[in-house]
């Protein structure tokens, strides 16, 4: 299946204002070579381009083959193609100080700690990046300008706080993203930056997603927020669908099978103006050729080029004994629980078999005797889908005995949250007799601050907080484990840590709250007690992704990482070719990598003709997984001692 009608026409300028092309998909779907392809294709097509990427894990430098970084690069080898990778953390640093260089002449010691504090928000991480979005839809010097990772519909309604922007700058309050002061001069540019991108004669909005329910259910969910803000999606490209020639046995056949099938689906069921189709190569997608061939198949309807080679393109030097990475004894130590409850958290980014894996372990823990409760927090939610049972906001028992369900509504944390801090807050100025405040005002400013993504979050985290005094239970498992994004809300400068400091009113309530977080982070940062995961599958994006997220959560949270899952490994009785030998090796790889970045232990899951569904099928699938398999013996041996 090649390209639908209509996919050029999009992407393509129109000749007039500078066009600008989003793409947006979670790490590891081929974002970056789709958008790499899309550069090539409009410079070769004589349009002056600019390649931009704000993606944390880059590797348009290891696509193009040449070196790009933080600056702006000409591509070698073709006309009209230029390229940055702005490196996330320098952005962030130079909104900072773009920020607070201003004030240090006119604010105090304190005042300006205060706003460096503030500063350190994660949501400024996201600000920054949309800083860059800004500078460079700016650019008339292009035709058009590619953008490798889109702003989300969370970083869009950033932009929104506070909604009544003069009215905060006039009072002098603050945001998540630092002083109401600072975003003076910033309004108009990101106003104008909004209408950009609400504007589809000027922008494209293009997602890129694997051929997989999962995968294709979570571009539904984003595009759908994207257009309560106005924004249209234009373009999707399913991306790494098994070539016919290649499947030449029952499992992979019918894996072929499933992928069409969500292929036909997303030409059905996504309101896009095109959809487009590319297949998965033997190895990973680097060079002009390649590049060339995408943009072909994308945009010129032209059939794919899938040079299998043969068995012998396979670098034997590269090659690791995948059993001797595993190390299961070290896992399973990591899963069982001693005196005191033990809490894991299996994390990582979507589509990576998460889910999957939590509702996995989860199982095998209850059947090896120990009382268990497996709590998603994803948007996505589909718990259910896997236990094939009903499984609700509060704790439900599922049919398997000592395992309990749970899944976070977050249209109902919200709420439950909302009511909480409203509540709260007009105790707090309910006996006030201060004749300078306006209460009804002030309330109706929180209620507004509370329409904040940083709220939902929050929430979130509020609801993943109370799981953390369930009575009863050895083991909890989070599917989906607070990112260091989320538990940085927590340093912003408030007493009241469950609450971003939006002003003055959330100042001194109800600090026991405060120390129910901070007992919380602790019981996270306790080896003897907790245990992240990093879920992920061994290529070069989601390794990386993995990475990054871990390494935030040391820096900013103090969490080590206890153990890796390497997800979806190919099976050796299956796939017999030149095609998967060499996946095989590139796999083979990049766990060698995983095991040298992350120096932790290692859980092994092979891929599966079908994601499990039902408690027997999670419980077959447990005895494939390294450190699953054997805990029933260990749990034998510690009630026989």
């Amino acid at each position: 299946m090649s390209a639908q009608t209509g996919a050029r026409e999009i992407v393509e300028p129109s000749g007039g204002d500078t066009e600008f092309v989003f793409f947006s998909g979670k790490g590891g779907v081929g974002k970056s070579t789709v958008s790499c392809a899309t550069a090539t294709w409009l410079a070769d097509n004589d349009y002056e381009t600019l390649l931009v990427t704000t993606d944390p894990a880059p590797n348009l430098s290891d696509i193009f083959e040449q070196d790009i970084g933080h600056e702006v690069t000409e591509i070698d080898d073709i006309d009209n193609l230029s390229a940055i990778e702005i490196d996330p953390d320098t952005a962030a640093e130079e909104y900072r100080q773009e920020t607070i260089e201003p004030m240090r002449e006119l604010l105090d010691d304190e005042q300006l700690e205060t706003i460096e504090e503030q500063l350190n928000s994660p949501c400024v991480d996201e600000i920054a990046a949309f800083d860059n979005f800004v500078d460079f839809m700016q650019s008339p010097e292009y035709d058009v300008v590619v953008f490798d990772t889109a702003p989300t519909g969370h970083t869009i309604r950033l932009m929104e706080l506070p909604s009544d922007w003069n009215a905060e700058l006039e009072k002098g309050g603050s945001t998540c993203i630092g002083p109401a002061a600072s975003m003076e001069d910033k309004k108009a540019q990101y106003e104008r930056a909004i209408d950009t991108l609400q504007d589809d004669e000027q922008t494209t909005f293009a997602f890129v997603g694997k051929p997989e329910d999962s995968s294709l259910d979570e571009i539904e969910r984003s595009a759908s927020d994207l257009a309560e803000l106005g924004i249209e999606s234009q373009l999707l490209v399913v991306n790494g669908y098994l070539p016919e020639s290649v499947c030449e046995d029952p499992f992979f056949e019918g894996k072929r099978e499933d992928e069409q099938a969500v292929i036909e689906r997303a030409s059905e069921e996504f309101d896009a103006d095109a959809t487009a189709t590319y297949p998965l190569q033997p190895g990973e997608i680097a060079g002009l050729d390649l590049l060339a061939d995408v943009g072909g198949v994308i945009y010129d309807g032209e059939e794919a080029t899938v040079e299998v080679g043969s068995a012998t393109d396979v670098d034997t030097d590269q090659s690791v004994d995948v059993e001797a990475l595993a190390d299961p004894e070290a896992v399973t130590e990591q899963l069982t629980p001693g005196e005191d409850t033990r809490y894991l958290f299996f994390t990582g980014k979507g589509g990576v078999g998460k889910s999957t894996v939590a509702a996995t372990s989860a199982t095998k823990l209850a059947e090896a005797g120990y009382e268990t409760l497996v709590v998603t927090t994803d948007p996505a939610a589909h718990l259910e889908d896997i236990f094939g049972e009903p499984v609700g906001h509060e704790p439900t028992s599922v049919s398997q005995a000592n395992l309990d369900a749970a899944r976070i509504d977050q249209e109902k944390a919200l709420e439950e949250y909302r009511e909480q801090v409203l509540t709260h807050v007009r105790e707090m100025y309910a006996d006030k007799e201060d004749t300078e405040l306006n209460v009804e005002a002030a309330i109706a400013n929180v209620e507004e601050e509370l329409e904040s993504p940083c709220a939902e979050e929050m929430a979130a985290l509020e609801k993943f907080v109370s799981y953390f005094q369930e009575d009863g239970y050895d083991i909890v498992v989070f599917d989906t484990a607070p990112t260091g994004h989320t538990l940085r809300l927590l340093e912003l400068p408030s007493d009241w840590k469950g609450f971003m400091d939006l002003g003055s009113l959330t100042k001194g309530a109800a600090p026991a709250k405060g120390d129910q977080y901070d007992e919380v982070i602790e019981t996270m940062q306790d080896p003897e007690r907790s245990s992240f995961a990093f879920v992920m599958y061994p290529e070069f994006t989601p390794m990386m992704e993995a990475y990054r997220a871990a390494e935030d959560l040391k820096d900013q949270v103090g969490i080590e990482t206890a153990f890796v899952v390497a997800n979806y490994l190919l099976p050796e009785a299956y796939g017999d070719n030149a095609f998967f030998a060499n996946r095989r090796a590139q796999q083979e790889k990049y766990l060698g990598e995983i095991k040298d970045r992350f120096e932790t232990p290692m859980m092994c899951a092979p891929l599966r003709r079908d994601e499990p569904v039902g408690l027997d099928e999670l419980r077959a699938f447990g005895d494939e997984i390294t450190g699953l398999s054997d805990l029933k013996k260990r749990e034998e041996e510690v009630t026989i001692s």
